[in-house]
């Protein structure tokens, strides 16, 4: 059973021991375990905690330490289909324990298609009030605001040393920049379309579906 080689127990004393090195902690360690999504949210309810996503966001606190950060690949994607408050608990936990500039962004793509979608669900979700005086969590704030931006885009640029202002300058004139006026000439607004799989009874097929 490997299920115990993929928990965050030895992160904290490797990134203690090991101070130049970033530890960038794909899918924020999230314990997937199947099931009704609403086991999730019970289990947080009643404990203010989410296994192993937790366990991440205490590290810098119990080891003193700066270089550990959450990605939010297929986690943030998962949960907010499936189950919003879980979503809203996951980002207020990583936020209160790692720091706003240390939670990155990511997509897994790969996987769940065009991402304009999970976008779309950063820019528009915010942490339940409730939820926030009862755990202590700070609001997400507005799509162009400090927090989002700097999970969007910033941190990660920081991470691997991209000066943004530069990056977008060399990407205006780029084979993706011309496709993007093409298909702004041909109608700017995003569809949000969901690329990806449909398993109905069981039976895999590709197909669209929003």
């Amino acid at each position: 059973n490997l299920r115990g080689f993929a928990d965050v127990a030895d992160v904290g004393q490797a990134a203690k021991d090991w101070p130049q090195l970033n530890f960038v902690i794909y899918h924020s360690a999230y314990r997937h375990v199947g099931g009704d999504p609403r086991v999730a949210l019970a289990e947080f309810e009643r404990t203010g905690r989410i296994a192993w996503t937790s366990d991440l966001a205490d590290i810098p606190a119990q080891y003193g330490v700066n270089n550990v950060y959450g990605d939010v690949g297929q986690l943030f994607a998962t949960t907010l289909v499936a189950e919003p408050n879980v979503c809203a608990a996951l980002m207020g936990t990583l936020i209160k324990g790692l720091g706003a500039d240390h939670v990155v962004w990511g997509t897994d793509a790969l996987w769940t298609g065009a991402p304009q979608w999970q976008i779309e669900g950063l820019r528009r979700l915010e942490i339940p009030e409730m939820m926030q005086k009862k755990f202590g969590y700070a609001p997400l704030g507005p799509a162009d605001g400090p927090v989002k931006t700097a999970i969007f885009g910033d941190n990660n640029a920081r991470l691997y040393n991209i000066q943004p202002k530069r990056a977008m300058l060399d990407l205006k004139g780029d084979r993706f920049a011309m496709m993007k006026a093409q298909y702004e000439k041909a109608g700017p607004e995003p569809s949000n379309t969901r690329y990806g799989y449909v398993v109905p009874n069981g039976v895999i097929d590709h197909r669209v579906f929003v």
